[in-house]
């Protein structure tokens, strides 16, 4: 690759219009991350950990100064039925939404989605009597 054309690649919205192809290495788990099988053109998360680095402000546009790790702290669902991770960046605390990518753990994303259910916010052995004072009759069927 000539200089030019590596200078070109790290402009402002480069990664929006083209692949992200880099095979790097996972700052959380060490795994060697490569773009094939990811069923995606735009890697940008460790199939093994989910975990990714803080890079890019707006999608695609690597103008992000804080470098931190983006842990996974929930999925979502979208309107098409695609799952989607949510990160959270440990150093400066921002959100991002990324795509699952057909190669992701699906049992840490399992993990991740029932994390909820497993930790209610109110005692589970008080489900009756809760629902008694909602006005139910407090029977489960």
């Amino acid at each position: 690759m000539n200089r030019e054309n590596k200078r070109k690649q790290y402009e402002k919205g480069y990664y929006k219009n083209h692949s992200c192809d880099e095979t790097f290495t996972c700052k959380v788990c060490g795994r060697l991350v490569t773009p094939n099988n990811a069923g995606t053109k735009h890697r940008n998360h460790c199939p093994n950990c989910l975990s990714s680095l803080h890079r890019d402000i707006e999608p695609g546009d690597r103008a992000s100064d804080c470098g931190g790790i983006m842990q996974p702290i929930a999925v979502w669902v979208r309107q098409n039925g695609e799952w989607a991770i949510i990160h959270r960046c440990r150093r400066c605390g921002a959100l991002s939404s990324n795509r699952i990518a057909a190669d992701d753990n699906p049992i840490k994303l399992m993990s991740i989605a029932l994390k909820p259910l497993c930790s209610p916010p109110f005692p589970v052995e008080r489900i009756e009597e809760l629902t008694a004072l909602m006005g139910g009759d407090g029977e489960i069927k």
